[in-house]
């Protein structure tokens, strides 16, 4: 199972804070998504990505941006894990969310 691209998606207090230190140790916000107006950057330091998002969630989540989110939602519940949320709708963009069993969250979305 291919799952894409992997990041980290910081849920962070102030947006500008964190991203003054992200940009210190390297990171650049890449062009076209997010800004600091909208409360949210994604951040690239060679082949690490990260996000940082202020006020939409309360913890960090690993995030993959899979080709196909469907599959991937697919291939999961053939296993036996159930998204906490699944797919919206049967083309276009979509993400689905589960927790792993320590309580991390993982995002599979494809945009």
């Amino acid at each position: 199972m291919e799952l894409g691209q992997f990041s980290v998606s910081l849920a962070v207090k102030d947006i500008r804070e964190s991203l003054t230190f992200y940009q210190a140790l390297g990171f650049q916000a890449l062009q076209g998504c997010g800004s600091v107006e909208e409360k949210w950057l994604i951040l690239q330091n060679g082949s690490t990505v990260i996000g940082l998002f202020e006020g939409m969630f309360e913890h960090n989540i690993l995030t993959f941006n899979p080709a196909d989110v469907r599959a991937i939602e697919q291939q999961i519940k053939a296993r036996g894990i159930r998204p906490d949320v699944a797919v919206e709708g049967d083309t276009g963009p979509g993400h689905c969310i589960l927790t792993d069993p320590d309580g991390n969250r993982i995002m599979f979305d494809q945009f």
